[in-house]
Formats: structure tokens, sequence, C-alpha cells
């Protein structure tokens, strides 16, 4: 028996979350979902965006699924405040191109492993009315953690076996040139892993310009962010993108698309992105036989290009194209 968190969140996080508990309920494996409250509504409703409560059930969990949640003016993010109270260091977005969805290249498979608890979204932000400083915290023990990750997914993956560093020491000398040095200490744990470092402008430029001659990139809480972003745009959008939040004791795992406000309650939510987030999930727990079962369900159905929602092209609605991944993982 798996205990899950479940957090629907808001706008579109709920709607993509029932894809996740649909396909879930049809695994031959036990699971008890425990649900949690969070973003704008939960405030609305708690004077919270991230109740004690929410936070005590993920703890006590196997893992966590997060759908999305909307920004509360004045609030802190709740999502940052979880990954921080699980301290789920490493985030961890893989980005691949599908055949059939229009890319930048053909056969686009890298991973983007993103320090998850300092940088800029350490939030400690203060000033006046002229001036606002913002502290970008970075530190030799989460930078080498974080690289540590990495080679590991590197080695485990078999593709390149190569890790790229992005930073941006020429300018933030101290802070980025901690993350530098310690990564390239943590190389030199792994001689048989190539490696190399960018500056993050280039690498926004290099993954557009070469995106097959990354395998494992490695960077800081902002860069990270970023950088996933622009290469969830290079395959196809965020509706293919899925993120797992990883710790030494808990895993968070949760799409990288926002909560769309635009199209909430449409029916129209491409379910992808939190179905391969719930994979990743399954591989975190050690269900990795239907993990992989799961990823080439989805691979199927989107290559196939007849059940596809809005924004890859088509016109089927959230719950058809779940049923169509679902019944191909049955079928598996």
């Amino acid at each position: 028996m798996y205990n899950i968190a479940i957090i629907g969140g808001d706008g579109i996080g709920n709607e993509v979350m029932e894809s996740a508990e649909y396909l879930l309920d049809k695994l031959d494996l036990n699971f008890n979902f425990n649900y949690g409250e969070a973003g704008f509504e939960c405030f609305n409703k708690n004077g919270t965006t991230l109740p004690e409560e929410t936070i005590k059930i993920a703890k006590s969990s196997d893992a966590t699924l997060f759908g999305a949640s909307t920004s509360t003016p004045g609030q802190p993010s709740p999502i940052i405040n979880l990954r921080k109270e699980l301290d789920v260091y490493a985030n961890l977005r893989p980005i691949r191109s599908y055949k059939g969805i229009k890319s930048v290249a053909d056969n686009i498979d890298f991973i983007i492993v993103r320090e998850n608890t300092e940088g800029l979204y350490s939030q400690k932000e203060y000033g006046n009315d002229n001036e606002v400083i913002a502290e970008r915290v970075i530190t030799r023990t989460a930078s080498e953690k974080i690289s540590e990750i990495a080679f590991k997914l590197a080695k485990r993956r078999k593709k390149l076996n190569k890790v790229t560093c992005v930073h941006k020491s020429n300018v933030l000398k101290k802070t980025d040139g901690v993350f530098k040095e310690s990564f390239y200490k943590v190389a030199e744990n792994y001689p048989e892993i190539n490696t190399e470092d960018f500056y993050v402008d280039a690498t926004a430029m290099y993954l557009i310009t070469n995106p097959l001659n990354f395998d494992v990139i490695v960077s800081t809480n902002l860069f990270g962010d970023i950088l996933s972003d622009e290469s969830a745009g290079l395959v196809g959008g965020l509706g293919l993108a899925p993120s797992g939040n990883i710790g030494d004791e808990n895993g968070l795992f949760e799409p990288v698309h926002g909560s769309a406000p635009d199209i909430a309650g449409k029916g129209i939510a491409n379910p992808c992105s939190m179905i391969l987030s719930t994979s990743m999930m399954l591989d975190y727990i050690g269900e990795k036989e239907i993990s992989q079962q799961i990823n080439k369900a989805v691979e199927s159905v989107v290559c196939r290009g007849k059940i596809l929602t809005p924004d890859l092209g088509g016109k089927a609605k959230t719950k058809e194209m779940t049923e169509a991944i679902v019944q191909e993982v049955i079928s598996c």
C-alpha cells in the first residue's frame, strides 16, 4: 500500500489531478490518497496558501502529487514553501521531443537538474520605496548536493555521459563562483563523465541552435527555472513537461505548467504533463516498470495525433486524452 498525498491546488490543477487519480485507480497497485489544500482558493478559505495540515500530510506520505496553484498577491508561493518544508532540493525536469509534435529538432532528450532551495527563490527581500534588495543565497553544501544528483543521473542515463554546468560567474563572481567550483569538485569523483560549463545567456541560445548537444544540465534555482520553460518550448510546450522534486526523505511531483486560469473549467487542459509527473512519482517509489509503460503510452497517444488537446493542435477534451492514455497503459 502506497500513501500518496494529493494536492490539487486551483485553476487547472484540480482538473489535471483528476487525470492522475484516474490513472492510478486503473493500475494494479494499492494506493491510499491523502488530500491536502494549497493555493489561492485555499487562502480565501483558510487565510493561508499552505496550511500546516497539508505539510503534515505531505511529510507523512510516500510521495506527493501537486497540481498547480494561482499566485496570491502578498502571500508566499505554496509550492516553493512546500519544497522547502519537504527539503526536496533537486528539481528534475526531463525534456524530450515526440514524433508528430512540432519541435526545434528530432530526438531531443535531456534533463535539467535545478537547485531547488536557495538562490533568488530564498524569498529574502527588503528595502524602502526607492531601493529594494533580493538576497541570492548560494551555499557550497547545496551546490555540491545538486551536482552529485546531476552526475548520478548522467551515469544512469548512459546517453552522452555528459553534465553541463550553467552559471553566470563572470558577473556573479562570488555566488556563481561557488556553484561552478562545487560542480568541478564533484566532477572529480566521476572521471568517466564528460563535463562542460556555459554562461546562462549562451546556454539559452545553444538550447535553440544545438539542443542535441545536451544530456544533463545542472544550474541554480532561477536559471534552471527559466531554462526549463524555454526547453519545454522546444518540444511542444508546457503541456508535455513534467517535473519531480527529490530530497533525501521526500518526493514531490508536479507538472511544469501553472494554473492557467484562462482555460480553467473548460475541460481542455493537457493532462500529459501531470500524467508524466505521476510516472516520475511511480519511478521514485520503485514501480519502474509501470512508470516506463506510462511513458510509452503517452508517447503512443501523442505520436498518433488523433486525440490531442488544443495546445497540441487537436480538439480533444482533458478526459478524452486521459482515457486514451490510460487505455494504452492497460493494453500494454
